[in-house]
């Protein structure tokens, strides 16, 4: 029986309820970031040109999909702003082998690979190791999850 002290906890009680369950309702951002930057702060245009993961500047940067992108020099961040969707990571930034996978996770910039002109990064790189296994069939999958995964 519903009386005026159930009904007051129970009133209580509803905020913390919503306040609980509202992160797990919220969307995952579009590009994973680290404190608000892309990359763990290093250059995307680096992996293309240098071959390697170069740390950006907090010098060189510009806002894109609502992160932070650092690059290493002025000529490297005319590039990506001229356009980012041939430099920045595919899956947002998040593992290309977890999205793959259905599910999104974090990166280490230092597990990465190009393939066909795009970047692709991973949790760790042993997960590099098994998304290097069958790139085409991993990208396949993955290019099927995205931006679904963003909602799950």
């Amino acid at each position: 029986m519903l009386n005026r002290r159930t009904f007051l906890l129970t009133a209580a009680a509803s905020p913390a309820v919503v306040a609980l369950a509202s992160p797990a309702l919220a969307k995952t951002p579009e590009v994973f970031a680290t404190d608000g930057v892309a990359i763990n702060g290093y250059d995307p245009v680096a992996y293309f040109k240098e071959e390697t993961h170069v740390r950006g500047s907090e010098t060189f940067k510009t806002m894109w999909k609502g992160a932070e992108w650092r690059f290493a020099n002025a000529e490297n961040l005319a590039d990506f702003n001229a356009n980012p969707e041939a430099y920045a990571p595919q899956y947002g930034g998040y593992c290309a082998y977890a999205v793959a996978s259905g599910y999104t996770a974090k990166t280490d910039p230092d597990a990465w690979t190009v393939h066909d002109g795009k970047l692709y990064l991973n949790f760790n790189k042993s997960v590099r190791r098994r998304w290097l296994k069958d790139v085409p069939g991993n990208i396949a999958k993955g290019d099927a999850n995205w931006p679904s995964v963003l909602n799950a």
